[in-house]
């Protein structure tokens, strides 16, 4: 059958010489493969709604568990402030590179609309590190391996004061050890990444080591306990390295 599906392009590969396969999340039928044929073409109509990152409304002869083919597109946004700036290209890419494996992992639909909203930001010119570190912790509940923000993840403690990705969330002073001590504001920022409406977002004045800090604890959790390991991570570690000296 023929429908419109809301969705964004997560991932393309080459199906022939002339077409993509698209990998669209949408937002009501989870990840769908759709076969852009002759898309490649230099006069193929479908040529500008194929590419990673494409949100749009897309027309498809839909084929469930199998591979639906697209018609044609809308485009509902284009990200045209992601797509010429390199720093947020990056980090739009990653997350979506995120989302698909996340998604892999749990198949929950509300995926969609976090990610939307995280690209919108960043289209807005909302500081892409940040929102990419909110998507992060929020994605880490989904894939079952949320750290502990609520109180010391050995005793319970309120009074935390440091936290530890290899322990895994928050600490007081008699639970830790060796950790360092974090600034306050990087504990209590891990727990309002965790809980904000990113939709609701209207201003993001955060000191830059702050900043750092609060993704440094994000990619070490990462690395210790999700298993994902993403070539676009890796770009971003570099391009962080390049801003911070």
């Amino acid at each position: 059958m023929i429908i419109d599906v809301e969705g964004i392009v997560l991932n393309t590969k080459s199906y022939s010489d002339t077409s993509l396969i698209l990998d669209i999340l949408t937002i009501d039928r989870g990840i769908i493969g759709v076969l852009a044929k002759g898309c490649k073409s230099l006069k193929s109509n479908l040529r500008s709604v194929t590419d990673k990152l494409t949100y749009a409304t897309f027309t498809i002869y839909y084929k469930k568990d199998k591979l639906s083919i697209l018609t044609e597109a809308t485009i509902i946004n284009n990200f045209s402030n992601i797509k010429k700036d390199i720093e947020k290209i990056s980090y739009a890419s990653f997350l979506l590179d995120l989302t698909h494996q996340v998604y892999k992992q749990c198949e929950k639909n509300d995926l969609y609309n976090l990610l939307i909203s995280a690209l919108i930001k960043i289209n807005d010119n909302f500081n892409p590190l940040i929102i990419t570190n909110i998507i992060e912790l929020k994605y880490l509940d989904y894939l079952g391996v949320m750290p502990s923000i609520e109180g010391c993840i050995i005793c319970g403690s309120k009074n935390v004061i440091t936290l530890s990705s290899d322990k895994g969330g928050y600490l007081c002073k008699k639970c830790r050890t060796i950790e360092p001590i974090v600034n306050e504001m990087t504990i209590r920022l891990i727990r309002m990444y965790y809980y904000v409406d990113i939709n609701k977002i209207s201003k993001l004045d955060i000191d830059k080591k702050i900043v750092i800090e609060v993704n440094n604890f994000i990619d070490d959790y990462y690395d210790r306990y999700t298993g994902l390991y993403l070539k676009s991570k890796t770009f971003l570690k570099q391009l962080l390295e390049k801003i911070k000296n």
